[in-house]
């Protein structure tokens, strides 16, 4: 078999080199009555094996010997399409417009690739949704949720409700790369982590890298989530929306210039303070609690090989009491991209972002104090894709970020004098370049293997500090500070990210994958609370906080069974970190000019195992997901020294979810979730002084307990239109839900307190563990959501 593969491998080096000789056809696969282009759609010649998919903008290309073929463009959900091309005369460009299967909806219900794809695509620890499969399951007050969905897949959890974001095998939330439309999103959450800021009407596609990040990558150790937007209906005008139990939303996308040009806009506004109103003291009648957010996009076909896109997003959190306290945060981006068609096989991207994440917090009247933060970057990023054969694509390209932080701005005011406790800037220059190439063998063997090179500078402008050596797990002194010019360089790392997958296809219905990727992180979040909140502080690598590195390695066996309408697999990886953020015991984050000297480095380990049964077709479709896992961590002068599970570790985890279609117009979803609980770290023993109950923990231990195990029960029922019908104008769907459903008080913290009052003369207060729970009763909901054309 080796001398087999180096055979293969000569051949297909040969034939790379040879790859002038042959012709192309190339072209977009779009949805055919709006125009949009299809991610991830299947392009192949029929009565072979040669084939390829659709990139991120739609765009395929095949790279096949003089002659004449019959091509069939295919998506799941639509009808496929089939042309002749004559490759005798010189290339040719095809595009395909499908046009949507209609009733068969519950063959779209879990996933929105080919029922064999997970056993043939060379990706593993990937899954890719769409907004059709988000909106089937059960929802939260009855609304759709991009990272909700997200938490049901192996592998990604998260510490409560309301906590904001997710962790992927065992990372931080800061370890996600959130990005939309290629832009970083630093807060993917609204309502303290209750919803999240996709709203689901400006949503194409989703997809979550957990393992084998390609090359093109970088910059976070744990995962990549990329979310794409839609570009708008190029044909007819279109408006959709809902109106739900917490908010409502509303998107319009219309043609600017048919089949040319075309827009899409889309917000939503919760209104929770409106319904409170009538119902709140004169005293309170200021009060706004509310979240929105604007989504846009527009864009331009300038010819057959150039079309430019830009898409923003605009979405705030207001908390806010009266005229005398308010807290809001918010995120703001804009992504102007160019893309560009040399020849027939060379597609090139250029991106350039802006994003900006920030919080204000301010009270007090006469008396006041305000303070806001945020972190600002301006990005820049080509890339290029190179299809040489069918069986083989070269991409390379490069980023460079520019980063402000703006930990504190902070002001009080206190009878005419002000305080200034603001903290100075930071500013950091990161920069990449990367090699991938992805190959497919003739014998059953598919390569993906690239090389980026990452390079991280930490600017002047501002004061520099010096901490000195102390005894392990203790605050470092301070030993000098140093004015850094802007721009100079203060510290700067590099560092090489090798990335390898490969998959081996045992026969139709099985195959074997594995993937090492090696993965640098230069920004950082400071948190030590149970979950993190909007006023966490990033802060870049700085010549006292090294980057964080991780390595991690994985191997997969997928099958399908029955015609592929049960899916199996089970991944099992391993991954080390290095130079993990931790921070001393009482570390205090906030507002400190020196806080790099309360921030621990150290190592850390996650393993586990990853499972996954699911039923793609028919009446009743779903899926069971398990994961078996261990997070640990190793900090010089905490725990005495020994591993100590993170913050994040949960042993098992487990979703099942289901969907049965109980005639064309009704469909009834139910998802139940099982995890172990999170650690965390409270006193072990105590005792008594003049009647205080002074806790202690016993070793210095580091999350020495666990919360309760979580578990919740969530069904839903869909109520669409009758498909038989004549399709209406207008059309909508009513969706009724219960969250929580058996009313389970799950523990998001667990605290210790002794009573207020003042003790009797010789009384003790004694200490109680009170369990705080975010939602803890069944809350049921109705919301309508409907369709015009």
């Amino acid at each position: 078999m080796i001398n087999r593969l180096y055979l293969s491998i000569l051949w297909m080096l040969f034939a790379c080199l040879a790859w002038g000789q042959n012709q192309t056809v190339s072209g977009y696969v779009r949805n055919a009555q709006t125009g949009e282009t299809l991610i991830g759609a299947s392009v192949f010649v029929e009565g072979s094996t040669k084939g390829t998919y659709t990139n991120e903008y739609g765009f395929y290309s095949l790279s096949l010997e003089a002659g004449t073929y019959r091509i069939t463009a295919s998506y799941i959900g639509y009808r496929n399409a089939t042309t002749g091309v004559d490759l005798t005369t010189g290339n040719q460009k095809v595009d395909f417009d499908l046009n949507e299967e209609g009733t068969q909806i519950e063959e779209v219900v879990v996933t929105a690739t080919e029922q064999d794809r997970n056993v043939r695509d060379l990706q593993m620890s990937v899954k890719q949704l769409d907004i059709s499969t988000i909106d089937k399951l059960p929802k939260l007050l009855g609304e759709t949720d991009v990272i909700r969905s997200l938490i049901l897949l192996p592998g990604v959890t998260t510490v409560g409700e309301g906590a904001a974001g997710f962790n992927v095998r065992g990372g931080s939330i800061d370890q996600n790369l959130v990005i939309l439309d290629e832009a970083p999103v630093y807060n993917s959450s609204h309502l303290f982590g209750l919803f999240s800021v996709f709203n689901p009407d400006a949503v194409k596609a989703v997809k979550l890298y957990k393992g084998g990040i390609p090359a093109r990558y970088g910059g976070r150790l744990s995962s990549i989530l990329d979310v794409r937007m839609r570009e708008g209906n190029y044909k007819d005008f279109e408006a959709q929306g809902g109106v739900g139990t917490i908010f409502s939303r509303l998107a319009i996308e219309a043609p600017i210039v048919k089949d040319k040009a075309s827009f899409l806009v889309a917000g939503r506004r919760s209104y929770i303070d409106v319904l409170a109103a009538p119902f709140l003291s004169d005293d309170l009648g200021d009060t706004e609690l509310n979240f929105y957010d604007l989504t846009l996009k527009t864009n331009y076909k300038v010819g057959d090989k150039d079309q430019l896109f830009l898409s923003g997003y605009l979405g705030r959190d207001v908390f806010g009491f009266d005229t005398q306290a308010g807290f809001n945060w918010g995120n703001q981006t804009a992504t102007l991209r160019w893309n560009h068609i040399f020849g027939d096989r060379l597609f090139s991207n250029l991106t350039t972002c802006y994003s900006n994440y920030d919080y204000e917090l301010a009270f007090g009247d006469d008396d006041t104090f305000d303070w806001n933060a945020r972190i600002i970057n301006y990005s820049a990023k080509p890339e290029f894709s190179f299809f040489i054969t069918p069986e083989s694509i070269l991409r390379f390209g490069g980023q460079a970020i520019y980063y402000e932080f703006q930990p504190a701005n902070a002001f009080s005011r206190n009878a005419g004098d002000e305080i200034d406790f603001s903290l100075d800037k930071q500013f950091a220059l990161e920069s990449s370049v990367f090699i991938e190439h992805e190959l497919n063998l003739p014998d059953r063997w598919k390569f993906n293997y690239g090389l980026r090179l990452s390079h991280f500078a930490y600017l002047g402008g501002r004061r520099v500090y010096e901490y000195g050596d102390t005894q392990p797990g203790q605050e470092k002194p301070l030993i000098g500070v140093t004015e850094v010019p802007k721009g100079e360089t203060v510290e700067d790392w590099m560092n090489l990210e090798p990335r390898f997958s490969l998959q081996y296809q045992i026969d139709e219905s099985s195959s074997l994958k594995a993937s090492y990727m090696r993965t640098a992180q230069y920004i950082h979040l400071l948190s030590n609370t149970t979950a993190s909140v909007p006023v966490d502080i990033w802060t870049p690598s700085t010549n006292n906080i090294d980057p964080q590195i991780a390595n991690q390695v994985a191997l997969g066996y997928f099958r399908n069974f029955a015609e592929n309408v049960y899916e199996f697999s089970v991944e099992t990886y391993y991954k080390t970190y290095d130079n993990l953020i931790d921070y001393i015991d009482g570390a205090d984050l906030l507002l400190n000019e020196f806080v790099e000297g309360q921030v621990l480095s150290g190592t850390g380990r996650a393993y586990g195992m990853e499972f996954s049964l699911e039923k793609s077709s028919g009446r009743f479709s779903g899926w069971v997901n398990y994961t078996l896992a261990r997070t640990e961590r190793l900090v010089d002068g905490i725990n005495n020294d020994e591993w100590y599970p993170s913050r994040f570790d949960q042993t098992h985890n487990l979703n099942l979810t289901g969907f049965y279609e109980l005639s064309k117009r009704a469909t009834l979803t139910a998802t139940f979730t099982y995890n172990s609980g999170t650690p965390l770290t409270l006193p072990s023993s105590g005792y008594y002084q003049q009647g205080l109950f002074i806790p202690n923990i016993d070793n210095n231990a580091r999350n020495n307990f666990r919360i309760p195990d979580y578990h919740r029960l969530d069904v839903s029922l869909t109520l669409a239109r009758n498909p038989d019908k004549p399709k209406k104008r207008l059309e909508g769907e009513w969706v009724f839900g219960v969250y929580n459903l058996y009313g389970r008080r799950n523990a998001f913290s667990i605290y210790g307190s002794q009573q207020d009052e003042r003790l009797p003369m010789g009384g003790t207060a004694d200490p109680e563990a009170i369990r705080f729970a975010v939602l803890g009763s069944i809350v049921p909901s109705i919301s309508y959501n409907f369709k015009f054309k």
